[in-house]
């Protein structure tokens, strides 16, 4: 038997180096507690140090809070927001072999038949940006929007495309943008979770990576809210079990894991220290939080809500509710916006279930002062092609297939233009010919408007500094307020 356990000394090799007193020992454990902003650091500094307490931004922010509205499978900009009445003119046709170049595609040939827009279009508000019929209530809030029809990406199936999307890497493994949000800026409260998800619809192709803190401690991984009854499961004590009994247990566990991070100084420790205490916060802030009996008649209308009913509505609204009260990043994941058949039914039915509630949740934080310091997102993961997606041997007819050239995305609030249209498709909306985006650079926004410097936000793993937009990314100057 160990001499030392014997002896009730718990001897690791952390207490060597630092016991030991060998120079190259201690120069080793140093270079281990150097990281900066890391949770090694915060570990390093005492364990009174919540691992999510606010810090600093890089610079004044514009918009103190993200809701992310991303629509899952992705939308057909071509029957949303990008007119194109020259294809109506090629229908049928296919498109000359110099626009599509090398190109290919996973359920189509290159010479398949053009299909044209399947729904008319009109110019709204004071602003004239153009939108489809199957947008109404969009078209009345039109001028808050900043509409950009030059996003491009570089990834073609769902999977790789949703997850570098969130993440900026194609594959699991690295954190996702709200969890890089909680990692730059810490938490505003302490009842409930900093990063918040919710889900709607038939389900997520990129899956729980979407919304993963990767390598950074997992205290800044998003919190999944189910659909209806508890948003999460056990929040409830079980019988017996009183208030006063609960408080005195998590006092003693977290008495005992606080020693053990002063010995072992490791930051998946100061994650096990919040998550107990979020917790316990959450059995008295959630209940209250999900309770939609509280909101007005005319707001619930307003977002088409039922709220005894899982719906993106109620989520939207949710998601208001949660950054009244100092949630910093919402993600609210839409699915189902895969049209490899039947565009029309499927953006009719997902247009149907979506647009009210998006026009809503911006008319409501207008109405209450949360806009300008709010930043709305909305969109895919890439676009549809301008030809026609026909299998009869997988069933399918008059759909798109995915198209990563260009697609269409919309931001409000936070400190971006309202009423405006960024950049531009060619005749045939396959090629960006304005003010091209990339995913990196949405991203790179994003950071901006929360007062981040994408490039000076950074992670050492591995040997070397991450970052969410890798190595590359520029803010967008032209959609900034």
């Amino acid at each position: 038997m160990d001499p030392f356990r014997q002896r009730g000394i718990d001897v690791t090799r952390r207490h060597f180096l630092r016991d030991c007193g060998i120079g190259l020992g201690k120069m080793a454990l140093a270079g281990l507690l150097t990281d900066s902003l890391s949770g090694r650091a915060l570990a390093a500094a005492g364990p009174t140090v919540h691992p999510l307490a606010p810090r600093q931004p890089h610079f004044a922010p514009r918009a103190k809070r993200v809701i992310h509205l991303f629509m899952a499978g992705a939308p057909s900009q071509l029957e949303l927001f990008d007119n194109k009445p020259e294809l109506a003119k090629l229908e049928g046709k296919p498109l000359p072999p110099s626009v599509i170049g090398g190109q290919r595609y996973a359920f189509i040939r290159p010479d398949a038949a053009v299909l044209g827009p399947r729904f008319r279009f009109g110019r709204h508000g004071q602003s004239g940006i153009e939108l489809s019929e199957v947008l109404p209530h969009l078209s009345q809030v039109v001028d808050d929007l900043c509409v950009i029809r030059s996003v491009h990406t570089d990834q073609f199936n769902h999977a790789p495309a949703q997850i570098f999307f969130n993440t900026g890497f194609s594959q699991p493994g690295r954190p996702c943008i709200g969890s890089w949000a909680l990692y730059g800026l810490g938490a505003e409260t302490q009842n409930l979770p900093a990063f918040v998800v919710m889900s709607t619809g038939s389900g997520l192709s990129g899956g729980a990576a979407l919304w993963s803190s990767g390598f950074l401690p997992t205290v800044h991984t998003g919190v999944r809210f189910r659909n209806q009854g508890p948003p999460m499961l056990n929040v409830d004590s079980p019988a017996g079990i009183d208030a006063r009994l609960q408080r005195d247990t998590l006092d003693l566990v977290g008495a005992l894991n606080r020693r053990r991070i002063e010995t072992h100084g490791d930051p998946e420790i100061s994650t096990r220290i919040a998550s107990y205490e979020m917790a316990f916060q959450l059995q008295s802030s959630a209940p209250e939080l999900m309770d939609l009996r509280r909101e007005s008649r005319e707001t619930l209308a307003l977002y088409g809500c039922d709220p005894d009913k899982p719906s993106f509505a109620r989520a939207c609204l949710l998601a208001r509710r949660m950054i009244e009260r100092g949630v910093r990043f919402v993600n609210i994941y839409h699915e189902g916006w895969d049209a490899h058949s039947d565009v029309v039914g499927n953006v009719k039915g997902n247009a149907a279930t979506t647009d009210r509630a998006s026009a809503a949740l911006v008319l409501d934080l207008k109405r209450r002062g949360l806009l300008d310091d709010t930043l709305v997102v909305w969109g895919g993961e890439f676009g549809r092609t301008p030809m026609v997606e026909s299998n009869p041997a997988l069933g399918r007819s008059q759909g798109r297939d995915h198209h990563p050239q260009a697609y269409t995305l919309w931001m409000a609030g936070g400190g971006i233009r309202r009423g405006f249209s960024y950049g531009a498709t060619d005749d045939l909306g396959f090629h960006v010919v304005e003010n091209p985006v990339h995913v990196h650079d949405i991203q790179a926004t994003i950071l901006h408007c929360l007062g981040l410097d994408h490039e000076r936000l950074t992670y050492h793993h591995a040997g070397r500094d991450f970052r969410l937009t890798d190595v590359s990314g520029h803010v967008v100057k032209g959609i900034l307020a």
